[in-house]
C-alpha cells in the first residue's frame, strides 16, 4: 500500500460500471490500487471501461456483463468471486432504472414489477450473495447509492421512490445486523449529477450545471478506506461532503 495507491491489493465490486457514477467508482477504484470487477448490462460500454482502466494503471478489471435483476446470476457472481477471490473488500452498488414518471395509479404492473427488481430486489439478492465474501475480509465496506426521493417523496416518481426507500430500510437492517463484525454498510446520497438518468427524469435541464460523476468519486474512496464508519443511521450526503471540503474562503 502506498499514498498513490492506498487500495492495492484490495477487491471491489462496482454494479452499474459502464456509465455514470458507477463507471467513475469503477475508475478511481482502479487507479488507487483494487482489483475491479465491473458489473453491467452492457459489453460495449464494459470494454471500453476496461480500456480506459488499462491506460491509467496497466491492469485490467474483471468485465460481468449482466442484468442485476438476474438473481440467479447474481448468484454465480459470488461463486466466481469465491473461487478467484475468497474475499470482497468493497462493494458500490450504483445500478439502478429510473422507472416511468407517472401518476401512481397509472403505473404499468410490468413497468412497476421492472423497477422493484432492478431496485430493490437485486439489492438484496447482491447483499445475500456478498455477506460471505465480505465478513472473509479484514475490513469491508458496502457503498449503496440512494437519493433525497427516498425520504421526501414526489409526485410522479412512485416506482424510484419506493423502491429506494425500500433499499435503505434493507441496507440498515442488513448493517444492524453486522454491527459486530468487519463489514459496515454506507447509504451515498449524490445528489443531481450530470448522468443519463438525471436527463431521462430533467430533460429541460442544462446537465453542465451539474457535478460530472467524477466528482463524486473522491468521497467514495473516502468511504471505502473510512474506519470510522457507524451504522447508516444518516445518508452520507455529496452535497454536503462537498460543502465541509472546501476552503473557508472560498
Amino acid at each position: 500500500m502506498s499514498e498513490t495507491q492506498p487500495l492495492h491489493d484490495k477487491v471491489a465490486l462496482v454494479t452499474g460500471a459502464s456509465r455514470g457514477i458507477g463507471r467513475a467508482a469503477a475508475l478511481a477504484l482502479a487507479k488507487a490500487g483494487a482489483q475491479v470487477v465491473a458489473v453491467a448490462r452492457t459489453q460495449g460500454g464494459l470494454e471500453e471501461l476496461d480500456d480506459e482502466i488499462r491506460q491509467a494503471t496497466g491492469r485490467s478489471a474483471t468485465l460481468v456483463p449482466l442484468d442485476i435483476a438476474d438473481g440467479d446470476a447474481l448468484d454465480q457472481l459470488g461463486f466466481a468471486l469465491h473461487q478467484r477471490f475468497a474475499r470482497l473488500d468493497i462493494l458500490v452498488h450504483a445500478a439502478a432504472i429510473l422507472g416511468p414518471l407517472t401518476p401512481v395509479a397509472h403505473i404499468e404492473p410490468k413497468h412497476w414489477d421492472r423497477v422493484v427488481a432492478t431496485n430493490l430486489t437485486a439489492s438484496y439478492r447482491l447483499i445475500r450473495t456478498t455477506e460471505p465474501l465480505l465478513r472473509a475480509a479484514p475490513f469491508a465496506r458496502a457503498i449503496f447509492l440512494t437519493t433525497s426521493r427516498a425520504q421526501r417523496p414526489k409526485a410522479f416518481w412512485g416506482p424510484y421512490g419506493v423502491t429506494k426507500a425500500g433499499m435503505e430500510n434493507l441496507v440498515r437492517t442488513w448493517a444492524d445486523e453486522l454491527e459486530q463484525t468487519n463489514v459496515r454498510a454506507v447509504l451515498l446520497e449524490p445528489g443531481a449529477t450530470r448522468t443519463k438518468m438525471r436527463a431521462e427524469a430533467m430533460p429541460g435541464e442544462d446537465p453542465m450545471t451539474l457535478p460530472d460523476p467524477s466528482e463524486i468519486a473522491p468521497l467514495i474512496l473516502e468511504l471505502a478506506q473510512r474506519a470510522d464508519l457507524g451504522l447508516p443511521n444518516a445518508n452520507v450526503a455529496f452535497a454536503c461532503w462537498k460543502s465541509a471540503a472546501k476552503p473557508a474562503s472560498a
